[in-house]
């Protein structure tokens, strides 16, 4: 089967389609051993194949793309991973990078077959960038019932409590992100959630505004927390019936198999957006072979 040529753009030649490009041998990829087709293109003179249009393009491990991921999404370190495969670490750390890019792309697209969601909950979770005194508030949201995991966003904020004078002392004052991250996720759901939906989450007194700003037709019914069971990671809340149980269970699946946000736990992140990319890749496995 012929493929047009992935280095001319159609609009700027209409005419480069299959009929310019013709076989020019094939070759085994090292990677899994399947025989892939080359072609070259008659108009650019570039050569190219079948892989090259894939996001594993270059890759040269990639039969262990999948495993890694499933891997990532059930506790497993980095470092561990590496001794596992016999792989060194560079190449886990750049396919973690690989799959959290991947995994966001899937969570955040809009799939036109799907019903607009009805109910909704959210709410934020807390955990911190190479120490307590510099935490990080993630804002997710969830589809009630189902507990698929809608999308996420990850912000730095100030520390609370006995940690924030020492916070400031050791680091400076520490920006609080969080409203433009709701903001960022909740301006991605608008393409996804309905404007009458149902939106479920804890008292915190700034979520209504961003509930008006982006969501002014639906409904949003406010809960008050609970404590929470030494079961669930802490997540889950004592006291009977859970009107936020489907966000606050799927954030005890987070606390139980992303290593990095594990009680207790030495895998600790360094850096916002490698754990995003981490919930993201948990989140992927969540939706598609979870639930």
């Amino acid at each position: 089967m012929l493929a047009p040529c992935p280095y001319i753009s159609t609009h700027e030649k209409p005419s480069s389609d299959e009929r310019n490009v013709v076989r020019l041998g094939r070759f085994r990829r090292k990677s899994d051993g399947r025989w892939i087709q080359r072609f070259t293109c008659k108009d650019c003179g570039r050569g190219f194949s079948h892989a090259t249009r894939s996001d594993c393009y270059r890759q040269n491990k990639r039969q262990l793309n999948d495993k890694l991921r499933k891997l990532f999404a059930s506790g497993l370190s980095q470092r561990r991973l590496a001794k596992l495969f016999g792989i060194s670490r560079t190449t886990v750390a750049r396919k973690f990078e690989f799959l959290g890019t991947r995994a966001f792309n899937d969570i955040r697209q809009t799939r036109p077959i799907e019903p607009l969601i009805e109910i909704l909950e959210f709410d934020d979770m807390e955990s911190f960038e190479h120490s307590k005194l510099k935490p990080v508030s993630i804002a997710i949201a969830v589809e009630n019932k189902t507990r698929r995991i809608l999308d996420l966003e990850v912000a730095q904020m100030p520390a609370k409590g006995p940690l924030a004078a020492r916070s400031i002392k050791k680091y400076g004052p520490r920006k609080d992100e969080r409203t433009q991250a709701r903001a960022r996720l909740f301006q991605r759901l608008t393409e996804r959630v309905s404007p009458f939906a149902l939106l479920k989450s804890d008292m915190n007194p700034q979520y209504p505004a961003t509930v008006k700003k982006f969501f002014p037709l639906a409904e949003h019914q406010k809960f008050k927390g609970r404590r929470g069971c030494v079961i669930g990671q802490g997540e889950l809340k004592r006291g009977g019936f859970d009107p936020l149980f489907s966000f606050n269970h799927t954030a005890a699946s987070f606390r139980a198999n992303v290593n990095r946000l594990f009680r207790r736990t030495w895998n600790t992140t360094k850096k916002r957006e490698r754990l995003a990319a981490h919930m993201a890749i948990y989140a992927q496995y969540h939706n598609n072979e979870l639930i």
